[in-house]
């Protein structure tokens, strides 16, 4: 019987494991090494281990989730794929090492992570989320080669049924952190709330609200499991947000357009890759024109329902079994 082919999975942040998909703890890049890595295990030619911070060991949905201080060092493996750190790689050792990356990276945080020495030990292949993310990888911190890998939303948004008759209330949304250019946002909102006065918005907690934003109707979303942000953006008529040159790939633009929520942007970092502008939201080239678009969103349901149905034709464009064959092509496992 021909062994399986062993691809492990090296993160260092915090104790979580894959039952934790559904759960408020986890951000972006925690969402992706669970769904990859569990959508790797359905093939039954993978043996798929993630050793992070968990403090169950358990398997999940036949991915085997340790300890990262449970690796055996000895063990001979295919494939290691380090999530966002390079000193991750003296761990175990493996003759083809891949760095995913989630953020921007320049040179100067590049060393000043202790990130340089263990990447021209290892020499592994960079790991990028989408064109921006690869435009602002510098050769020296990808001097081995980089690929872009497009991931996707969970599949409970894919699988979310949108009615195509609804029209929300005017509601706005952004479910981002508030240090991806939420000041801007809230600015362009108190033009808006003069637009389109019966409008509310909704954005994640912490945030202190002033009094200006209480009066402007900004509202903070209970941030509870996944089920609840999938009903806040459903009952939402646009997503907003400006974007930030941290944004490599912003999840929760994806997974707003996976539910059909138009979005406006003023296209910062990544955010000009998640909208197809005039046909699933518009990138505004200015405050003026940010400030436009969503109230017209809000206050033209023709223009609403357009885009809506725009965005239900593009309905599950993109899957983790996509995200997963792109993966295997960038391993070449089947070279």
């Amino acid at each position: 019987m021909k062994s399986k082919i062993k691809i492990y999975f090296l993160e260092n942040s915090f104790d979580y494991n894959g039952n934790d998909l559904n759960s408020n703890i986890i951000g972006g890049s925690e969402k992706t090494l669970i769904n990859i890595s569990s959508e790797l295990a359905k093939d039954n030619i993978f043996d798929i281990k993630v050793f992070n911070n968990t403090s169950n060991s358990s398997i999940i949905n036949n991915v085997t989730w340790m300890n990262i201080n449970e690796i055996n060092q000895s063990e001979q493996v295919n494939y290691i794929i380090a999530m966002s750190d390079a000193n991750l790689f003296k761990k175990i050792h493996c003759k083809n090492n891949f760095l995913w990356s989630h953020s921007v990276q320049s040179f100067e945080k590049f060393i000043r992570k202790k990130q340089l020495i263990p990447f021209f030990k290892y020499k592994p292949v960079m790991i990028l989320e989408g064109d921006y993310h690869f435009k602002t990888r510098s050769f020296l911190t990808s001097f081995y080669g980089k690929k872009i890998l497009k991931i996707a939303p969970d599949n409970d948004f894919i699988n979310t049924e949108i009615d195509l008759n609804k029209l929300p209330p005017a509601n706005a949304i952004f479910t981002t952190k508030s240090d991806r250019n939420l000041d801007f946002l809230l600015d362009a909102w108190h033009q808006v709330k003069r637009k389109s006065i019966q409008s509310k918005l909704f954005i994640n907690p912490p945030y202190k609200l002033t009094n200006m934003n209480i009066k402007d109707e900004v509202f903070l979303r209970i941030k509870g499991e996944k089920k609840l942000l999938i009903e806040d953006l459903v009952n939402s008529r646009v997503f907003i947000t400006p974007g930030h040159k941290t944004e490599v790939f912003c999840l929760a633009a994806e997974e707003a357009r996976e539910l059909c929520v138009p979005i406006v942007t003023m296209g910062f970092g990544s955010l000009y890759e998640r909208v197809e502008h005039g046909i699933t939201g518009f990138v505004a080239q200015n405050k003026k024109e940010f400030i436009e678009f969503t109230s017209l969103i809000l206050n033209d349901s023709k223009t609403y329902f357009k885009l809506k149905d725009n965005l239900i034709k593009r309905k599950n464009s993109r899957n983790y079994s996509y995200v997963k064959n792109d993966l295997i092509k960038i391993l070449k496992i089947n070279d």
